[in-house]
């Protein structure tokens, strides 16, 4: 069953979301050589629970940390480790979830670290465009199916895959809820949008191909052929009219 919000747990979302997307605005200033994922680890568990809310990733399955740090060829899950130092050309992605008054908000960005080279500069750039247009695609009486087919189209025209194995979903009281939501699909396929939805976009878009390989600490997924990856999350509602990006952070425009 796919949850629809009502109007104060809309206000609930909208609140843990917000403490999520002010969180990544904290933290971009540490985003800098010489500094360890575990540094980052703790600055973003000490600046959650200083506003009242709980990490949502920590303990979740047992993942051992409070925010996921996934460097260059990491699709996702990266664990935060204190000999995992940041290097001028990096990029990292910092995935936050807030758990806040019993609901969830999730959202991640891809940081660059000092001066990142003009092809993954590209491949970060077109990571973004990828998650705001599937954005764009959300409007009641529009389809799952919708969000990945805008997706996929981006990625493909750049020479770039999607990775498949792990997707956006409903999000609220629960961390994961219905829907998946897919970053490829076919365009009037899935589960049709209905106000009062939220669910996240959070595609992983490689280098090279989609294909992944989970390590031996049972999280970290880096790509198959080591080549980077990058990803962009944002928590979505569904609106009467369209939509509203509850994770927007001041550095962008809704």
């Amino acid at each position: 069953m796919i949850s629809i919000k009502s109007t104060r747990e809309i206000e609930l979302m909208k609140a843990t979301s917000a403490l999520a997307a002010k969180t990544l605005e904290y933290i971009e200033p540490f985003v800098v050589p010489g500094v360890s994922t575990e540094e980052i680890n703790r600055l973003c568990h000490e600046f959650i629970t200083k506003h009242g809310a709980y990490p949502s990733p920590l303990n979740y399955h047992g993942f051992p940390k409070s925010v996921c740090t996934s460097l260059n060829e990491v699709i996702c899950h990266g664990i935060p480790n204190k000999n995992e130092i940041l290097k001028d050309g990096d990029i990292l992605n910092i995935d936050v979830t807030t758990y806040l008054n019993k609901f969830h908000g999730d959202t991640n960005k891809t940081f660059l670290v000092g001066n990142v080279s003009p092809e993954i500069k590209k491949l970060v750039d077109v990571t973004y465009q990828c998650m705001r247009a599937g954005i764009e695609t959300v409007v009641p009486g529009g389809h799952i199916g919708d969000i990945g087919a805008a997706i996929q189209e981006i990625a493909r025209a750049n020479g770039y895959s999607v990775v498949e194995d792990y997707c956006g979903h409903g999000i609220g009281r629960e961390f994961h809820e219905a829907p998946q939501v897919v970053h490829v699909g076919k365009r009037g396929t899935g589960p049709e949008m209905k106000p009062g939805m939220t669910f996240t976009i959070e595609p992983m878009i490689n280098l090279g191909l989609k294909e992944g390989k989970l390590l031996k600490d049972g999280w970290t997924v880096v790509t198959r052929d080591k080549k980077w990856s990058a990803q962009f999350e944002h928590t979505i509602l569904v609106t009467p009219t369209g939509h509203e990006i509850l994770t927007l952070r001041s550095e962008e425009t809704a």
